[in-house]
């Protein structure tokens, strides 16, 4: 079944070795539809600059978030992004 690229996705940083200065263990990511990324192993991660990045997508754990939470965290996530710039 295809997902839903209008649902927000979320992945929670479990290992930041060699990436200690942009990756927080145990931070919430949101993660943005990307396949290219993914057929290369890489998750493409939005930061709270509201700049996206690719990572390994072996230093992420992806969390299934109720709908409700999922559109929470993607606005508090956006105004983060926002306040910063």
């Amino acid at each position: 079944m295809p997902r839903d690229k209008t649902i927000p996705r979320f992945a929670m940083c479990i290992q930041n070795d060699g990436y200690s200065a942009s990756l927080e263990r145990c931070k919430v990511y949101r993660v943005i539809p990307d396949d290219k990324a993914v057929a290369l192993g890489l998750l493409r991660i939005l930061d709270e600059s509201g700049e996206d990045y690719l990572f390994p997508e072996d230093r992420f754990v992806m969390l299934k978030l109720p709908l409700a939470a999922a559109v929470v965290v993607a606005g508090k996530t956006r105004r983060t992004a926002r306040a910063r710039t």
